[in-house]
């Protein structure tokens, strides 16, 4: 944690407390009707709230038993703690009690005695024994309110002096332990008033030490008071006195005015002595002879009392107390220690102000550090300091006497809202009881990074904030008024404010761009639930010290500038303000959709619009622009939030379910259900400076931080992950009001009437930063550096990359890469640094690959001339060689930036690259891209969830000409006995395309199925059989399964003609039976038996669940252009395709279809638009996986093939084109993948514009669109086209190849 701001201290002389227990630094003080245990400036052990709403008045800590006491007027109560001995200390309520009291006087002060005896202070004395139940031991009325009333430490006497009082009272305790304790007192005279008093502290808890008591009064004398005479009248005698103003005389002609107010306090001898033996180890042995420290060593070997004197100019003066309490005193009992200046500790230059009061509390820890110094500001702060003692009294010049650790403010009640300028140097935070704090932030190399600049009082109710210039200014929309306040000084002043009327209820506010940047003149908006609005015009004070304010001619305003109406109202739910991210804006004067957004709009129903504006001073209008639009389907939301860079968070109405949003491509990239554990309450973005968002998920007791991550369409990966978790829970019971984010990546928390900034630091135990692999080093790593690694560009050998230049038919280059990667892994040692492109020339990257090979071979042997042995000069390809050379090192080295499971990837892409190439004369790229996508997914099939292959996988092998290849690798994956569920997984029945083999292979299946168990079952490949019409097999198979008891009958029944009505009959009544036994797959093979091949597909689609069964089952049956496969295809595929957004298998099945047109269409558009009947995509059809780069791969590929095709190719209009190409630029760059979104806008050929008639009447010749000619385009249009363009358009080519029908081959 950055900085704790643990909330306002309250203005009481007992608001403060330290003690040292259980070896370690306890500092307690109360805040509003709670109180905070920290143990140094950063780190909160506890806070506690009351039950009751009443403020404290006082805390005092035990230092024998860690006991906690506070006080409200009416209560006391004591909290114990525990659980210190595991590492988990706490304090939990022991004991509470009333008061008794009369009407007028309450409980004020607190002090702890022996045996945990509790004196409490109020209009009179009151003794208490804590021990078990509490119990009042001794009670004395009082003329005058206690003000102070401590124990002395061996609780012998009681010093207690009321307000204004100048007698300060010794009760001197005459009985221990009896039933009646007694005191007898005597009086201690002051001159004036008695404004603060101490009683000296042992070394440790049980030893006895003369009782010495200093007090301090008003007419700056502290005088030190001790029992010298046991047999006198007074019970303390006057030992000594130190004249303050005395103290401190001016070393210069200029400090005879202004050093006039004086602050004191003592230095007990027990932390001056730890503190002189920390400066003595401090020092490290053999410097020069260090005069300060020789100095210090001397004065602590007279072991004194410091006395130590400030006054508000920063003068300082020490002075020493020894012997105090001997008898006979000598003037040299009381020694000056040092006179320095520039003790710099922001005091108070004017005490007639009751906040200008402070109080100082010193302590140094036995475990080590300096002197700490405490002051309590009246004005509601605590400041720590820290200091080596030998520069406090150093008597040279220097600036750093005392190290500031910290401050502690916060608020006195709950915090209901935070909000944030725009680059986040500034907030505002705003309570219940409507108290604002401007805090500005700053980073500071040691610690405390949030300052309080200002407090505004307004009573009126606080609609929206919005902070303005840097924190200077802050304006409060109100129901009917809008208002300006300077935030510059630390109480805001009210400047301006102006009524204004809308129609509905105004939402937001928002600042609108301005073309000049931190002018006198700014403009803000507010937009109704009406979609109605206005802007004002607010004037703003000059910089302080302007000329042109002196001269009265800038006065500062808030004014109307327009109104606007925005339409869309009819179902609006809320607008808001975007939050700000990414690198500043750039304002470009046009009104257009790159403008930055300002607002962000969302319906019930849960459509998402982002809105930009721009000013037009000329006319006094402004100019709003819908940028984008998503319908996210999800109905009332409860929360949404958007960034500038166009990201957006959605929550349902039960505020369960998180969903993120790209706004720009209209996708969803995350939905998580947090349903069990916790109610989302909150949603605040921000990024890196590289343009990476980062989410905050606010719940009750902690906030989630989820990165963007790298879309990953080959693992199917997620988009965004959980990159750390801060949990509140351990500091404060009251759970969070709101959070945002500072500049620099920091957050900060209200919880309660506390303020928690935490850093950059990222919990390095998260799965997604453990699987990055960051090198060690000392400073660790930061949330931005880590989000930048998870975006951002991948290194060439990345097995993403590589697998996308796969896809992307850049073979050339992946053996390029994988040559570079095994020429540096010859001489790579771990922890070398390795380049991202591995030395190779970037554009190798965008050139076409027809034209790498030869210039690159020339580029290759200038390169590496003389640097490398000459048997590696002849490597040309990735061959087997090559690749295991390449695997034998990528298992000894770990390469930076690939996790352990991409590393056994890349490994695997080696392989398969060097079988491709051994095969490269016999296989096309199509099939090279299926290969490479099985063996991944056989490679994670033990890890992932996915089952099958997906239809992009399908459809590379259903367009290769290199099939049989393809069957044999899948067989051999499977070790020859390839069974119907490896089949689906390989997707097999989808991609073959010649019929006969397609038989055979079914055969094959159902040969395995029927041996698959040794028991030799005919019923499991019945279906199989049936399917191929091959009911005679069937039989002989029933024949030889005598121990089955199902065999005669079936053997019986097989036998007979199913042409016939009756047997037809029989053998549904059998199907029917199955099914009511769950017997389903049985139950589908006898519905063949009776040729009914559309009731067995519907038992295999609705019970069995299988697609691909019921597909492969009719192509077999039936064969291609059969009516039940139409059916299928146009009723079943098509409509899932359109309701999972899958565009993959829609291509498939209008190619199946014989649609080519629709086929090349339904890659480009989303499916629903292009069925009869539109089917309503669900919430996972909008997620970013439904898009693929590799779609613009198969489209470029199909779109020429053939006429049809080219038909379907004349369809999609050059601007869908346009942005479908762009959409996947961008995914490729969200992909880590930017050299191929470089190459793919730079070498993408659109289609020349399509004749008109060819529109029309399917006229002239497609082929027409090709910027270059092929003869290799089929003609498979139909008949009468080709008829009307021999009478009127282009003659066909005669020698256009017409493609058969694959059932003919």
């Amino acid at each position: 944690m950055r900085a704790v701001l643990p909330g306002l201290p309250r203005a009481k002389l007992q608001a403060v407390c330290t003690g040292y227990w259980d070896d370690r630094r306890l500092i307690a003080y109360i805040t509003g009707n709670a109180f905070v245990i920290l143990t140094a400036s950063n780190s909160i052990l506890q806070t506690i709230y009351d039950d009751d709403e009443e403020f404290l008045d006082a805390i005092a800590i035990d230092e024998v038993t860690g006991k906690i006491a506070t006080c409200t007027g009416s209560a006391v109560r004591i909290y114990k703690p525990y659980g210190q001995g595991e590492d988990a200390l706490k304090w939990s309520l022991q004991h509470s009690f009333s008061v008794i009291k009369p009407a007028s006087a309450c409980a004020a002060t607190l002090s702890w005695g022996v045996t945990e005896e509790l004196l409490v202070g109020g209009v009179g004395l009151t003794l208490y024994s804590t021990l078990d139940n509490p119990s009042t031991v001794w009670k004395q009325q009082l003329a005058n309110p206690v003000k102070f009333a401590n124990f002395s430490y061996d609780s012998a006497y009681i010093a207690s002096t009321g307000k204004y009082d100048r007698l300060t009272k010794i009760w001197r305790r005459l009985s221990f332990g009896s039933d009646d304790t007694r005191f007898d007192f005597s009086y201690l005279p002051h001159p004036t008033t008695v404004t603060n008093m101490h009683w000296r502290r042992p070394y440790h808890v049980e030893q006895t030490i003369e009782n010495v008591l200093y007090t301090i009064c008003a007419d700056n004398m502290v005088r030190i008071w001790a029992a010298t005479d046991s047999h006198g009248l007074q019970i303390l005698q006057l030992w000594a006195q130190i004249d303050l103003r005395e103290s401190i005389q001016p070393r210069g002609p200029d400090l005879k005015e202004s050093s006039n107010i004086r602050f004191a306090f003592i230095i007990d001898s027990r932390d001056f002595m730890l503190a002189t033996e920390h400066a003595v180890q401090e020092k490290t042995t053999g410097e020069d002879e260090d005069h300060a420290l020789a100095h210090l060593v001397e004065v602590a070997n007279r072991d004194p009392e410091i006395c130590i004197i400030f006054d508000e100019a920063g003068h300082m003066s020490a002075w020493g107390l020894e012997n105090i309490g001997c008898k006979a005193r000598q003037t040299a009992n009381i020694f000056n220690v040092a006179h320095v200046d520039n003790a710099s500790l922001s005091l108070p230059k004017d005490l007639h102000e009751e906040s200008a009061y402070v109080q100082f509390y010193n302590f140094c820890n036995k475990s080590g550090g300096g002197l700490n110094l405490l002051i309590h500001h009246f004005d509601g702060k605590i400041e720590l300091y820290e200091s080596n003692v030998a520069d406090l009294f150093d008597p040279s010049p220097r600036p750093d006497r005392f190290v500031a650790k910290g401050i502690w403010t916060g608020h006195t009640s709950s915090i209901k809202k935070i909000v944030r300028n725009v680059s986040g140097r500034a907030v505002v935070s705003r309570t219940d009881g409507n108290e604002s704090i401007v805090w500005k932030h700053m980073d500071h190399e040691n610690g405390t990074s949030v300052f309080r600049q200002s407090l505004i009082s307004e009573q009126e109710h606080i609609h929206r904030i919005c902070v303005m210039r840097k924190g200077n200014f802050v304006i409060f929309l109100h129901h009917k008024r809008i208002s300006l306040w300077d935030t510059r000084s630390f109480r805001g002043r009210l400047l301006a404010s102006c009524d204004y009327e809308v129609i509905g209820k105004p939402l937001c506010i928002l600042m609108l761009p301005e073309l000049v940047k931190e002018g006198p003149v700014a403009h803000v908006a507010t937009i109704t639930s009406k979609m109605r609005g206005i802007v004002w015009e607010i004037q703003l004070p000059q910089r302080r010290g302007s000329t042109i304010q002196s001269n009265g001619l800038h006065e500062t305003w808030i004014r109307e500038f327009c109104q606007f109406d925005l339409g869309y109202s009819d179902d609006l739910s809320y607008v808001l303000p975007v939050d700000p991210a990414g690198s500043p804006p750039v304002i470009s004067g046009f009104l257009d959709t790159f403008a930055r957004d300002i607002a962000i709009s969302y319906t019930h129903s849960g459509i998402l619009r982002s809105w930009t504006a721009r000013l037009d001073l000329g006319t006094k209008k402004v100019d709003w622009l819908q940028t984008c639009s998503v319908d996210t389907g999800i109905c009332e939301p409860a929360l949404a939030s958007g960034s500038s860079i166009r990201k957006a968070a959605l929550v349902n109405s039960n505020r369960s379910e998180l969903t993120i949003w790209d706004v720009r491509g209209a996708q969803l990239e995350y939905a998580q259900d947090y349903e069990s554990q916790d109610t989302i309450q909150d949603l605040d973005w921000t990024s890196t400076p590289d343009d990476q968002s980062i989410l905050a998920v606010g719940f009750r007791f902690r906030v989630v931080l989820l990165a963007q991550m790298r879309y990953d369409y080959l693992n199917k990966g997620p988009a965004w992950a959980s990159i750390r978790e801060v949990n509140i829970r351990d500091m404060t019971p009251h759970p969070i009001g709101d959070s945002t984010w500072l500049s620099g990546g920091n957050l900060i928390i209200g919880a309660g009437n506390q303020l928690f900034v935490y850093d950059k630091e990222i919990d390095t135990s998260a799965p997604v930063v453990t699987n990055l692999g960051l090198p060690r080093r000392k400073q660790g790593w930061d949330l931005f550096e880590v989000v930048t690694r998870l975006n951002g560009p991948l290194p060439v050998y990345h097995p993403q990359f590589l697998g996308q230049c796969t896809l992307a038919g850049k073979n050339v280059l992946v053996q390029h890469i994988l040559l570079a990667l095994f020429k540096t892994l010859k001489f790579y040692v771990e922890g070398d640094t390795l380049e991202n492109n591995l030395g190779m020339d970037l554009e190798e990257f965008y050139t076409p690959s027809d034209t790498i090979t030869s210039s690159t071979i020339v580029n290759k042997v200038t390169r590496s001339f003389g640097n490398l042995s000459d048997e590696d000069e002849d490597i040309e390809t990735v061959t087997e060689g090559v690749a295991s050379a390449i695997n034998e090192k990528l298992t000894k080295i770990a390469l930076p930036q690939l996790s352990r499971q991409e590393q056994i990837h890349l490994a695997d892409i080696v392989e398969c690259v060097a079988i491709v190439e051994k095969q490269r004369r016999s296989m096309d790229d199509n099939a090279a891209r299926f290969m490479l996508s099985f063996r991944q997914h056989v490679l994670r099939r033990g890890r992932a969830n996915e089952v099958l292959l997906s239809w992009r996988e399908i459809n590379w092998a259903y367009h290769s000409n290199s099939q049989d290849i393809l069957v044999d690798m899948v067989s051999h994956q499977f070790h020859g006995k390839v069974l119907w569920e490896h089949a689906r997984e390989s997707g097999m029945f989808m991609w073959m395309t010649d019929s006969s083999a397609l038989k055979a292979q079914f055969e094959v299946i159902a040969r395995n199925e029927y041996t698959k168990t040794d028991m030799k079952n005919p019923v499991d490949c019945s279906l199989f059989y049936l399917a191929l019409k091959k009911k005679t097999v069937l039989q002989g198979l029933w024949r030889m399964a005598a121990w089955n008891r199902e065999q005669t009958a079936t053997v019986r029944l097989l036998s007979n003609n199913f042409q016939d009505k009756k047997w037809k009959t029989a053998a549904l009544k059998n199907a029917y039976a199955l099914l009511g036994k769950h017997r389903h797959e049985y139950a589908a093979a006898f519905f063949l038996l009776a040729d009914c091949l559309r009731d067995a597909v519907n038992v295999i689609l609705n019970q069995l669940k299988d697609l691909q069964l019921a597909i492969a089952v009719t192509r077999v049956y039936e064969g291609e252009r059969g009516p039940v496969l139409k059916e299928l295809l146009e009723e079943k595929v098509l409509p899932l395709a359109a309701q999972e957004g899958n565009r993959w298998l829609a291509s498939w099945a209008f190619w199946m279809l014989h649609r080519r047109d629709m086929a090349v269409r339904a890659l480009i558009s989303p499916v629903y638009t292009l069925l009869e009947t539109p089917q309503s995509p669900d919430l996972q059809a909008k997620l970013f996986l439904t898009d693929d780069p590799a779609l613009v791969v198969l489209y470029s590929q199909l779109r020429q093939m053939t006429l049809q095709t080219l038909r379907g190719a004349s369809k999609v209009t050059p601007k869908v084109e346009w942005a479908f190409v762009l959409h996947n630029a961008r995914l490729y760059d969200r992909m880590g993948c930017d050299l191929l979104a470089l190459d793919l806008v730079r070498n993408w050929e659109f289609l020349l514009p399509a004749p008109t008639v060819f529109k029309s009447l399917g006229g002239p010749d497609p082929r027409s669109m090709l910027r270059r000619r092929s003869s290799l385009v089929v003609a498979d249009l139909p008949m009468p086209m080709q008829r009307l363009s021999a009478d009127g358009g282009h003659k066909p080519p005669p020698s256009v190849f017409e493609e058969p029908e694959s059932s003919s081959l």
